[in-house]
């Protein structure tokens, strides 16, 4: 988990990014700069106080003399004076709100000069009273957009990205394994059935009665506990520090764990369905167990195997227990075995310091070499047309080609493979030429603009093309922020499964692009799929464990996702593609 330190530097540079994009003109650059350091410093993987203290601030992508300065005085004092400065000359509060969709720094310049508006709240209010209509070039349309912007945002202001919530949770459960009396622990709820986005964070723990006291006095004293909800003798609720998030712990016997951790697990639709199948059966189920109704003896409860057991189904993932078919699959013995993370052979997208990521060719993949267990890695640095991310022409994909082959001999093998993330322009045609895109290992063709268009057409194009071979984050969505845009799926899917092009999950945590019903639908369609980390920074790497989650709640098996293969098998796919569509 990111360390609080560079948190809440990181939250100062966006601030102050946002100030100078506030403030416009020649400072557009400085904004750039704050925002790409404040991107860095949530990816750092050690303390930034780590750094000062070795003398190497400086070499932090991105940190300059300028700002190595600012990142010291606040280690120092815990305060940044140039960033006290800026915050008196503009609205603070109110620049928050460029993080939404139709919010953009001269909107917002205009809205406080013209009606002296200074807060969100006052924003808000001005919206839904209309008056923000008065104000010229704020149309009809303009501030349905804005209002619609407002409707996404709260997604992810009452409850968190699973990413987000993957992280704390993963925080909590280190502390309570430290806990000697503690004998087990998991995650529950949304976040063990990994929904994109998470409420509330349920922890279940299971220990003596004697000890649960001392656990519950640990747990609240834990050091990013904000403030005490309740506490009782077997739960306790806190609001911990990361993002005000309530965390509810609850405490059982070991003999009472597998009931708990269905119960807690849900969903509420799942548990409604089985409590109904085991009522009718003549017993009854809640936290404890699984009790014969008539002699209220208990059946059941030590491990979630025994009770599905007995009920006569066979044991589901959690990723599994939404109420959609499951336990009738489960009662046929039908469960599938679900994809896994030790599955994955390889990563299928990235960036490197060609275009807008932050490794060059030889540190990204020795970095990836290092730390996980993969036989590929496919770097597909952007095409020109992503202007704002550093695309490249045809002359530079050829140069970095060969540097991918020079990377390979140094490191003695043919780990690095040479793809492309190519745009897909207005009227599907590529951002690049046939001619460089067939000398490519692999092709991720994606849509960057025109984002709330019908790209049915547009996407078919791509599918149609004999070098694409998968399409990047299929839906353009990006959670809280911006809506998929409309396409037939149904007609997309059919082409796919005809031309073999892949459709990708990408797992950024934003993105979780395609999402776990269209990852369904897609393999349902026989449409193979592709997890892709669209890594820019090392600590991304890690987002994997997002991918795999959207393929397991859409019941994705090794068999459904073609980098759980070896290269052998993608090499084939690739040629497959260029043999059918001519």
């Amino acid at each position: 988990m990111m360390p609080s330190t560079n948190k809440e530097l990181a939250k100062i540079f966006k601030s102050m990014s946002n100030i100078y994009q506030y403030m416009g003109g020649e400072e557009r650059f400085r904004a750039l700069a704050y925002q790409k350091v404040a991107r860095v410093l949530n990816n750092l993987p050690e303390d930034v106080s780590v750094y000062i203290q070795n003398d190497t601030v400086e070499d932090i992508p991105g940190v300059g003399e300028g700002i190595a300065d600012k990142i010291r005085e606040f280690i120092k004092s815990g305060k940044i004076k140039k960033y006290e400065e800026l915050k008196k000359t503009v609205p603070v509060d109110l620049l928050e709100m460029m993080e939404i969709t139709g919010f953009g720094p001269q909107s917002l310049k205009r809205i406080h000069e013209e009606l002296k508006i200074k807060t969100k709240e006052q924003l808000i209010d001005a919206l839904q009273k209309g008056t923000i209509s008065k104000v010229k070039g704020f149309g009809k349309k303009k501030v349905e957009n804005m209002l619609h912007g407002l409707k996404l945002h709260k997604t992810i202001e009452e409850r968190i990205l699973l990413w987000q919530a993957l992280e704390i949770g993963d925080k909590i459960l280190k502390e309570f394994k430290s806990i000697k009396e503690v004998h087990q622990t998991e995650l529950a709820g949304s976040i063990r059935r990994g929904k994109e986005t998470i409420g509330d964070i349920d922890v279940l723990v299971s220990a003596f009665e004697k000890d649960r006291k001392k656990i519950v006095s640990t747990f609240i004293s834990f050091p990013f506990v904000k403030e005490v909800l309740a506490k009782g003798d077997t739960k306790a609720s806190v609001i911990i520090k990361d993002d005000n998030r309530q965390v509810d712990l609850r405490i059982v016997e070991e003999d009472e764990w597998g009931a708990a951790m269905i119960y807690f697990t849900g969903s509420k639709e799942h548990n409604i369905r089985l409590r109904t199948i085991a009522k009718e059966r003549g017993f009854r189920i809640s936290e404890y167990g699984l009790f014969d109704v008539k002699t209220n003896k208990l059946i059941a409860g030590k491990t979630e195997k025994d009770i599905y057991e007995f009920l006569g189904f066979q044991w589901m993932p959690p990723e599994m227990r939404e109420d959609k078919g499951e336990l009738g699959l489960a009662a046929k013995r039908k469960i599938p075995e679900l994809v896994c993370l030790e599955d994955m052979k390889g990563d299928m997208q990235m960036h490197s310091t060609w275009s807008d990521g932050e490794m060059d060719i030889e540190e990204l993949a020795k970095f990836v070499l290092k730390n996980y267990p993969y036989e590929y890695i496919v770097l597909t640095d952007h095409s020109q047309a992503v202007k704002v991310a550093g695309g490249m022409n045809e002359k530079e994909f050829s140069k970095q080609i060969k540097a991918i082959r020079q990377v390979n001999k140094k490191l003695g093998k043919e780990f690095l493979k040479a793809g492309a993330e190519v745009d897909i322009k207005a009227d599907g045609t590529l951002d690049l030429k046939d001619e460089l895109l067939k000398e490519l290992d692999w092709v991720c063709a994606s849509i960057h603009y025109g984002l709330k268009n019908d790209n049915t057409e547009r996407i078919i194009a791509a599918c149609q093309n004999p070098y694409v071979n998968c399409i990047g984050h299929p839906s353009g969505r990006l959670i809280g922020k911006r809506d998929a845009y409309p396409v037939n799926w149904k007609k997309i899917f059919q082409v796919a499964k005809q031309t073999h092009t892949a459709f990708e999950i990408n797992c950024q945590p934003d993105r979780m692009d395609l999402n776990d019903e269209l990852t369904k639908q897609a393999k349902e369609s026989v449409v193979k799929l592709v997890i892709s980390t669209d890594s820019h920074q090392k600590m991304n790497f890690s987002f994997i464990r997002l991918g795999i989650t959207i393929a397991r709640r859409a019941w994705c098996q090794k068999k459904d996702i073609l980098n759980t293969y070896n290269w052998k098998n993608i090499e084939a796919f690739v040629k497959l593609k260029r043999k059918t569509v001519k």
